[in-house]
Parts: C-alpha cells; sequence; structure tokens
C-alpha cells in the first residue's frame, strides 16, 4: 500500500519512519510513504501556501492552487485506473477507531493531507477531498501527528512488522477481544515494590488464566468503557458466563 503525505513539514515524519518497530513496515515497502510539500508547487519568488480569510479574523488560510498543482502531481505519479482517497485531517471528520484502522491496512492507502493554520480553502476540499478524519474533540497545530497516528496503527497491522503475529489479535478494541479493552499485563519480577503478580498468571493454567484476562478485560470495559460492553452485547459477543460476572460486579447493572 501507498501514502501520500501532503505537508508543510515533511521533516516531521522522519523519526516515524526511522525509529521504533514500526519502521520495518516502511523499510521493506510494505507501507510505502511519500512526503509531497505543496510549497514545491507554489508560485512566486516566496512561495506563497497561504494568505488571510476573506471575512477577516485571526489566522491564516492555505491555498487551494499550491495543494491542487501538488495533488496533481502526486496523481500522476501514482498513475492509478482508480484515484486514491483524499483524507483531510479536520474536527468534523469522523474519529480514528480500529475498525477504521483495520479497513485501511487491507486497503491500497491513500493521499493524506495535513491542515495548518485556520484550514484549508474550502472549496479544494469541496471539489477534491474524498473523506474527513478526527483524532477526538480537540484541536492540533496541524494534521501532521493525525497522520502518523493512523501510519503506526496501519503499519502495525502489517504482516512480519510485530515480532509476535499475534501481538495485535490481543489489542484493545480488536474483534478477537470482542472489542472490549485488553487485560492488564505483568513481566518479571515476580515481586517489585512488595507487589505481587496475580497468582492466576503464575499457575500454568492455559484455561484459568485465559478465563482471568477476559474478566479482567470485561473489568476494564465496564469500569472505564461500559458503551463497549454495550455494544459487544448488542452483538451477541458476551457469553452467559461474561453476564453472571458483569452482574457479580455491581448487581444494579441491568440484565439483558
Amino acid at each position: 500500500m501507498r501514502f501520500d503525505i501532503i505537508t508543510l513539514f515533511p521533516e516531521l515524519f522522519a523519526p516515524l519512519l526511522t525509529s521504533g518497530i514500526t519502521r520495518r513496515a516502511y523499510e521493506n515497502g510494505l507501507v510505502d510513504v511519500r512526503l509531497w510539500n505543496p510549497r514545491d508547487h507554489a508560485e512566486g519568488n516566496y512561495r506563497r501556501v497561504d494568505d488571510r480569510s476573506f471575512g477577516g479574523g485571526p489566522g491564516m488560510v492555505m491555498l487551494a492552487e499550491p495543494l491542487f498543482q501538488c495533488l496533481s502531481a502526486i496523481r500522476a505519479d501514482r498513475q492509478e485506473n482508480e484515484p486514491a482517497p483524499l483524507v483531510l485531517f479536520s474536527p468534523m471528520g469522523q474519529s480514528l477507531n480500529h475498525s477504521a484502522v483495520a479497513k485501511w491496512s487491507a486497503s491500497a492507502g491513500a493521499v493524506l493531507l495535513c491542515g495548518r493554520y485556520e484550514g484549508v480553502d474550502q472549496r479544494f476540499i469541496d471539489q477534491y477531498v474524498d473523506q474527513q478524519i478526527s483524532l477526538g474533540d480537540f484541536v492540533l497545530s496541524g494534521g501532521e501527528i493525525a497522520a502518523m497516528a493512523l501510519l503506526d496503527a496501519v503499519a502495525r497491522l502489517q504482516p512480519g512488522v510485530l515480532n509476535d503475529e499475534g501481538s495485535h489479535q490481543q489489542d484493545s478494541f480488536n474483534p478477537a477481544l470482542d472489542g472490549l479493552l485488553d487485560s492488564p499485563h505483568y513481566t518479571r519480577p515476580e515481586v517489585w515494590h512488595g507487589k505481587t503478580v496475580p497468582e492466576v498468571l503464575l499457575s500454568g493454567h492455559h484455561a484459568r488464566i485465559e478465563r482471568w484476562r477476559r474478566e479482567q478485560s470485561l473489568v476494564l470495559s465496564a469500569r472505564h468503557r461500559h458503551e463497549l460492553i454495550d455494544q459487544a452485547r448488542a452483538a451477541g459477543r458476551l457469553s452467559q458466563a461474561d453476564e453472571d460476572f458483569i452482574q457479580s460486579l455491581d448487581p444494579r447493572t441491568p440484565k439483558p
């Protein structure tokens, strides 16, 4: 898959592409990342990419023409029969979640537009943007961090990137966990600052360990993200043992 990033600050991506375990995806070409600076496609001595907003107000707005020229260069370079979608990171976009990441990880990629300043000229958005994505209800200085979040999430799902092929199957929100939060994890030493590892994890009894992890996943989800319990229940992913355990946590919990 290939992701083309339109950004005024391509240097921000260097650490992501060369550090950590996900760098394997970029080095091996599993996720082909190419950086494009719209300033390279702007006109004039100053290569201007922004201007004041019509109607007044603070901040600057990214110009449509340099973005159009940059996108045209990307389309020509990709040489696709079916143009890859152009994605803008924006507060009005759909929140990124595991389901969306899984779909992107199985796709051919996209063109990712990282906005800056007060935003992008709406005419360019209306004409060329296919999808908008948000990381949540807060505002960033630009779309670069959001683009990195998507790239990292997609890269770790590629075969051969993680040391353990089944590692991401136990991630929070993964269908393998029925969309629930992951259970706690422990490692050596068995006693640290007077606190011990739960006995069941030292038992070697795989069925007991599996059930303990499931119950811990239910506990954390019920305590911190109860809507995940509701979603798993609505989808029929909770067993009777799960329901009985949830009831034991709080008898006031409504029965299914």
